[in-house]
């Protein structure tokens, strides 16, 4: 009974002196986590409620941020029920079911950032065009290939995975991420072929389209007139730096895993609490505050308020 358990249970092992500190980890996650979800759902609705907010740009951040919901989803819940636990455990498909999760939230998050960058191409680069390319059956297919793409291929990895055999059963983290990759008695190269395919598919390949875009942004309106130039400064700088900030999070973790042998507990948790915590909180304040239409409507509410 006690070896079955073993085999089924995996301990994450992430937490520094999380004795000495449960109630303070206890409080700060859960007061990011109440703003992540109050700020996102304020910027979906008055999107979804404000009909002159009901343009492509707009409905793509809606998604967007709606995304950061659900990432925040995936691993907010669990890391609390751990933070006040004894034992910080956590069952295999459960682990996996987890990490799948938030790498097909991530996935969606760089294709729908590429979709937003496509829309800014064609708002700026072929303006009388764009009431015809950018309808809203392009936008919903594009919403929802941005969500189905990242979830099959991620479900061809959890297929592979499932079949592993396993030889050790602890996680240096504090979620499930890609370091139970560690976990295998004999490391698959399938796997190894398979995640960096999909990885290339999800995160590069989508990134080399945002970075192409916008360098034909750039280059077509700095070829004409001031007043143009800077609308679109202005309308392409939220996007790029959300583009920044969850690209530097998401590889940061990346580089967490790889490096984790070498990392004391204290440095690798306080590195994974910053690429979590802070990525879902930066979203809507980015678009809050450089969207002009959205800020505009975030002061009428406050006033209401």
């Amino acid at each position: 009974m006690d070896v079955e358990l073993n085999v089924t249970l995996l301990t994450l092992g992430g937490f520094a002196e999380l004795h000495k500190y449960r109630y303070l980890y206890f409080v700060v996650i859960f007061t990011l986590y109440i703003l992540i979800l109050c700020f996102n759902s304020t910027i979906v609705c008055l999107i979804w409620t404000r009909k002159n907010l009901h343009e492509p740009m707009y409905i793509f951040i809606a998604a967007l941020l709606i995304n950061s919901v659900l990432y925040s989803m995936i691993i907010y819940p669990k890391l609390l029920s751990d933070v006040l636990s004894e034992k910080q455990t956590i069952s295999y498909p459960l682990c996996l079911f987890q990490g799948f999760s938030y790498y097909t939230s991530a996935g969606s998050e760089f294709l729908l950032l590429a979709a937003m960058a496509y829309d800014r191409y064609v708002s700026i680069c072929k303006p009388l065009q764009y009431a015809v390319i950018m309808n809203r059956i392009t936008i919903y297919v594009c919403v929802i290939l941005a969500w189905l793409i990242p979830a099959f291929e991620i479900a061809v990895s959890f297929v592979l995975y499932s079949n592993v055999k396993l030889c050790s059963f602890t996680l240096t983290g504090i979620f499930c991420n890609n370091s139970f990759y560690r976990l295998q008695c004999v490391p698959s190269v399938v796997i190894s072929i398979y995640g960096m395919v999909m990885l290339i598919n999800i995160a590069f390949l989508p990134m080399l389209f945002i970075l192409f875009s916008y360098i034909r942004i750039l280059r077509i309106s700095y070829s004409c007139c001031r007043e143009t130039r800077r609308k679109a400064l202005k309308t392409c700088l939220p996007h790029l730096l959300v583009l920044i900030n969850f690209s530097c999070f998401f590889f940061f973790d990346i580089i967490i895993v790889r490096l984790e042998s070498d990392l004391s507990n204290t440095l690798r948790l306080t590195l994974t609490f910053q690429s979590i915590l802070f990525h879902p909180l930066l979203n809507p304040i980015i678009y809050g505050l450089k969207m002009n239409e959205i800020f505009k409507h975030i002061k009428i509410l406050l006033c209401q308020v």
